[in-house]
């Protein structure tokens, strides 16, 4: 009788469409229909007062929840209208929506009742959230997701509320195909990348090969570990499958911003311009292409209009910090930062960002509690783990500044500064020997892999290993690092004093017949060039 499914779901899709064309609905929602029919035109044409006034005792499940979504739009857009006028976005919020505390007695009432559906649970769940009620809200929102799977509306506020993976596996979350979709968008958000990307392996397997949403989130679980050419790749794929969408690129124009690709960027803001230039989306990527071109005014701007479309867009608060960090504004910085935080505790990017205002502000306690906020979300991320070394070598916590470098080092710094300034702080605590074992890791590091860095970074090492060298009497060592110095402007004069002392101190040996005593391994450079 259920063999075929794919053809009871067409049959169940028609029946649907037929009995609705002829009026024939659920006859509890007969009574109700006059009234939903006049209040959804006034809720499309956003008079929400209107819409609810006509819905006033209504007793239909759809009916009370266009009642109650009507009241809560309601307070939101005049929340929203004391805000724009008097005030930029970074204060909006400091204003409430004053339906929200008459809107959850009223929705508790009937949820101890039991006579919330699925939706309006949902909106239960968004008032609690509003009003920073998270336990209660998470509870609801579960409460949700079981009454209404399909919803994935419930599943996002969910995922925006879960801090960590042991509250994600402590939640008792309804057995459906669509949870596999939470838990992988869960992953990501999590930074468990590794898992994520397997998860929706898993799911193009399954049948979803041709789904672009999946795509789509493959190429941000590659943004967030910074595997930029494969989110590339697959972001330049989702453009080609579906050359009109705006959702993920602002991520996309994230990732040519890092890559200074500002031909590729301006195609993309002009596309998105012509497709729909009122979405949030559209506002980032254009605050994107004037980031890159150093007009951080306008960049500014078009990061506020994104946010006046929408609130709780959580790229547009961090990169509006981050423009108010390239204009020297750290007061507006931190508020825009604080705002990610509140939208998303997970934004890693938003607390790493107010560790560096305040470092600016010359803070190094507030910057290590921030930094450590960030370090928590991301642990393998060396930007962090230099941040936070720095922040202890600021307060004198040597040995925890240390670790940090060592760490930064071990997962791979990106920026390939760890060493350097572990080797700094060695050298500055006078631990000599361990300083000139992190300058020759350095060193070979940096000429192994190609990279042209600062030269004053490369010639700072040479010129400590040479004095250390010439100390512990390795002089042959010694002279290679001089010589090194020399193709370096700002090295050359004590690469060329070391070079006499060394060959004062050969004439001498060779006049009293000495040998030197090898007292640390050494640095081989013969095979590489600067």
């Amino acid at each position: 009788m259920f063999g075929d499914l794919v053809q009871i779901k067409k049959q169940l899709i028609s029946v649907i469409s037929l009995c609705k064309e002829r009026g024939l609905v659920h006859s509890e929602d007969a009574q109700d229909m006059d009234a939903l029919g006049l209040a959804k035109s006034y809720f499309d044409l956003k008079e929400y007062d209107r819409a609810a006034y006509f819905l006033r005792g209504c007793s239909s499940q759809k009916a009370y929840f266009l009642y109650m979504y009507s009241r809560y739009l309601s307070g939101e857009k005049k929340k929203d209208d004391e805000t724009v006028d008097s005030l930029g976005p970074l204060e909006k919020g400091q204003v409430r929506n004053e339906a929200l505390r008459e809107l959850r007695v009223e929705l508790s009432k009937k949820h101890s009742a039991g006579e919330l559906d699925g939706f309006t649970l949902y909106l239960y769940g968004v008032v609690l959230r509003k009003l920073d009620l998270l336990k209660e809200a998470v509870d609801v929102f579960v409460e949700a997701t079981h009454a209404l799977p399909l919803h994935w509306g419930a599943w996002l506020e969910l995922c925006n509320l879960i801090t960590n993976i042991d509250m994600l596996k402590s939640l008792s979350l309804p057995d459906c195909w669509i949870r596999d979709f939470f838990i992988a968008h869960m992953y990501t958000e999590l930074q468990m990348i590794k898992e994520a990307l397997q998860k929706y392996q898993s799911l193009i397997e399954s049948g979803f090969s041709k789904s672009t949403y999946i795509v789509s989130q493959i190429a941000v679980a590659y943004h967030n570990i910074r595997d930029i050419d494969q989110a590339l790749a697959l972001f330049n794929e989702l453009r080609e499958q579906d050359p009109f969408r705006i959702e993920n690129m602002d991520t996309f124009s994230n990732l040519l911003y890092v890559r200074s690709m500002k031909p590729e960027l301006s195609y993309l803001a002009h596309n998105l311009v012509g497709i729909d230039k009122y979405r949030v989306e559209t506002c980032c990527v254009i605050g994107n292409y004037y980031s890159l071109r150093s007009q951080h005014e306008k960049a500014a701007l078009y990061f506020q209009r994104a946010l006046k479309l929408n609130p709780r867009c959580l790229g547009a608060w961090t990169l509006m910090g981050h423009e108010y960090m390239e204009m020297k504004n750290t007061s507006a910085a931190i508020q825009a930062y604080r705002h990610a935080i509140e939208v998303n505790k997970r934004d890693y990017r938003a607390w790493y960002g107010l560790g560096q205002t305040y470092e600016i502000l010359k803070m190094p306690f507030y910057c290590l509690y921030y930094y450590r906020k960030a370090h928590q979300l991301r642990p393998n991320d060396s930007r962090m783990l230099v941040a936070l070394g720095e922040s202890y070598e600021k307060l004198s916590q040597h040995v925890e500044a240390k670790k940090c470098y060592w760490r930064a080092y071990t997962v791979g710094d990106v920026e390939r500064m760890a060493l350097l300034k572990l080797a700094k702080l060695h050298e500055q605590l006078n631990e000599s020997d361990d300083a000139a074992q992190c300058y020759i890791i350095y060193i070979q590091d940096i000429f192994s892999c190609g990279e042209q860095l600062e030269h004053a970074e490369v010639s700072t090492a040479l010129r400590y290993l040479g004095q250390y060298y010439f100390k512990n009497k390795l002089y042959e060592e010694a002279s290679l690092c001089a010589q090194r110095c020399c193709d370096y402007n700002d090295a050359r004069e004590e690469g060329k004093a070391l070079l006499r002392q060394i060959s004062q101190v050969r004439d001498h040996m060779e006049a009293s017949n000495t040998t030197p005593v090898r007292r640390v391994s050494p640095l081989d450079l013969s095979s590489f060039s600067p």
